[in-house]
């Protein structure tokens, strides 16, 4: 089994390392793509840096490794990020894991779907281009301390570009997972995507109770439900 694992805002591919290490010890291959002007790649920031830029991080690791029956995983704002990367790699995906994460449909954007909470500045030129980032709560204050400096700022148009998907997740022919931290306090933004997903037939369910750094917080725990994935 190949994973993909798709980081969220603020954040970068090192989050996953505990959850990387864990599914390669059981024989799996990883990829953590980083995405453009966050984690890793910060030094790469600026205002042109948008979603479909992310997007393309994600479409190219996959198909430069040439990589196919895979489980491509969204984590938090990387939700917008495999759902959009589905219309040129759909057809390599086996299960499509949404990790307490935005759930889209063609035409959203984090801005849209959290009712500018998250964007509504919009990117305007006279705006400012980057969203600072705010520090997030871990179960283990140690990782906190590692955690929260190499959070960085986000570029405003990852926020409000649009994802285009050609058809509801819910119609495309791979298996669906949604996994809702649940003891987050800013986690309202994940409720209504969470709903869907617990409603919907389309989708298998799994609830971790957690603060939202759940790979952090949790990776033995989503290791287990990603190689269930794999049986």
């Amino acid at each position: 089994m190949t994973v993909v694992l798709v980081h969220g805002a603020w954040g970068g591919s090192y989050g996953f390392r505990s959850v990387r290490r864990l599914l390669q010890a059981q024989g799996h291959e990883v990829l953590t793509p980083a995405l453009t002007g966050i984690g890793e790649r910060s030094h790469h920031t600026g205002p042109l840096v948008g979603l479909s830029t992310h997007v393309l991080d994600v479409v190219n690791a996959v198909r430069f490794e040439d990589v196919t029956d895979l489980v491509l995983l969204g984590f938090s704002y990387g939700g917008m990020v495999v759902s959009g990367a589905l219309e040129l790699i759909g057809d390599r995906v086996r299960e499509l894991v949404l990790l307490d994460a935005f759930l889209p449909d063609d035409g959203d954007s984090v801005a849209s779907l959290t009712d500018g909470a998250l964007g509504g500045g919009g990117d305007a030129l006279d705006t400012a281009w980057l969203v600072p980032a705010a520090p997030r709560e871990f179960e283990d204050p140690a990782h906190g301390t590692w955690s929260n400096p190499r959070r960085v700022g986000q570029p405003v148009h990852t926020l409000t570009e649009p994802v285009r998907l050609r058809a509801p997740l819910e119609e495309w022919p791979f298996g669906r997972t949604y996994i809702r931290a649940t003891q987050d306090p800013n986690g309202a933004v994940f409720d209504a995507s969470a709903a869907r997903a617990r409603g919907s037939d389309a989708w298998r369910y799994h609830e971790i109770a957690t603060t939202h750094m759940v790979p952090e917080n949790r990776p033995e725990e989503l290791a287990s439900l990603l190689l269930a994935l794999a049986s």
